[in-house]
């Protein structure tokens, strides 16, 4: 262990012990709510560019285990936490956190007032920052902090997509005896999903429902996508700002009008932008595992994971081409939708959860009756 400073670009200095790597890395300073998946949460792509405040005071005390992973590696760029156990209790453990984020070259700041730190970035806005191990002068790491890329204009899924198309055909696993997820329906339908930085338990519940999917790269045009002969396309989660997936867009709008679609989080952005709406930068974003959101659909109130610091933005969109499906309870953003013309839908949430609860699986599964009824209709 050693000393960790996280400086803040509105000169804001933070300092605790150090863990994981011994290095210094920047980001925009972000907190996540939920109380269980930290190891998702440093494995999911969305957090590409971003420092991570868990707000639960500790973390690491269950070790990590590859199963858990929701992806080849961890993408945050740091971590901050207020107590680092150094005590990893759980039968499925395989490694300690702070093992796991060293090897991956990830500085960990943990024993300082995450209470105080959060309430600051909810009252100014979500700030770029720099977590250092590696010593140096607090007001040379504020000057880091104000050189350091903005989020804003940043396409980050890009960066982080498949270099080249792939299958996938797990299933979702339980992971304890109690837990009961049915057996896999049979595969019955082609789906091409677009890779923005998605999400391991994304592909597994596609598989579960009866999807064989091939996973291909950002920047695949639809008449690549068109020749694979999906019956529906699925757009993934990611990172960064949508505003500069232009192009991605552009074969989102081709795609609608030929195949179902469906889209999460980003994908829901970029089938935004494709419907010709506008997306806009949060305040400080949706980053955890218990915002209500309301179907306007059914009138029920579903308990969701978030993971977002972008929205599209309600009044972009022509209401005579788009229904508005959900909406945040918590400040009435835009939470999902779909076209009225087209066989397409998408939500800004984490219907897959990992972390979080299940109450949005059935959005799976509306994606298969999607499908069904499109098959048919042709």
């Amino acid at each position: 262990m050693s000393r960790a400073i996280l400086a803040l670009e509105d000169g804001s200095v933070f300092e605790g012990t150090g863990f994981g790597a011994l290095t210094e890395r920047c980001g925009e300073v972000v907190f996540n709510t939920a109380i269980t998946g930290y190891q998702e949460i440093f494995t999911d792509p969305s957090y590409a560019g971003q420092i991570v405040i868990l707000t639960y005071p500790e973390i690491g005390n269950y070790g990590t285990t590859p199963d858990d992973s929701e992806s080849r590696k961890p993408y945050i760029e740091g971590l901050v936490v207020r107590e680092f156990s150094s005590i990893a209790s759980n039968w499925r453990s395989r490694e300690h956190a702070d093992a796991f984020l060293a090897a991956h070259n990830i500085p960990v700041i943990a024993g300082i007032d995450t209470r105080s730190l959060v309430r600051r970035l909810r009252s100014r806005g979500v700030m770029r920052g720099v977590l250092s191990r590696a010593g140096g002068d607090p007001k040379e790491l504020i000057a880091k902090a104000l050189a350091s890329p903005s989020m804003t204009g940043l396409d980050l899924a890009t960066r982080v997509t498949t270099p080249e198309q792939y299958s996938w055909d797990q299933p979702v696993r339980s992971c304890s005896p109690s837990e009961d997820f049915g057996a896999p329906a049979e595969p019955r339908y082609n789906v091409v999903a677009y890779d923005f930085g998605i999400k391991r338990n994304i592909l597994r519940r596609l598989v579960h429902v009866g999807c064989r999917v091939t996973v291909v790269p950002a920047g695949t045009t639809a008449e690549e996508v068109l020749a694979l002969k999906p019956d529906g396309v699925f757009l993934s989660n990611g990172p960064g700002d949508p505003e500069p997936l232009h192009f991605q867009a552009a074969q989102v709008r081709k795609l609608m009008e030929r195949t179902p679609v469906f889209g999460i989080c980003l994908g829901h952005q970029v089938l935004g932008l494709a419907a010709g709406g506008r997306t806009y930068k949060l305040k400080f974003g949706h980053r955890g595992a218990n915002h209500p959101v309301i179907n306007k659909i059914t009138n029920r109130v579903e308990i969701t994971s978030h993971n977002h610091g972008f929205a599209v933005d309600p009044d972009s969109l022509n209401l005579n081409d788009v229904e508005i499906t959900h909406v945040n309870l918590n400040d009435k953003t835009l939470e999902g939708f779909r076209l009225r013309n087209h066989p397409a839908f998408c939500v800004q949430y984490h219907p897959e959860a990992a972390p979080g609860p299940h109450d949005s699986l059935y959005l799976f599964d509306d994606f298969v009756n999607l499908m069904r009824e499109y098959r048919t209709e042709r």
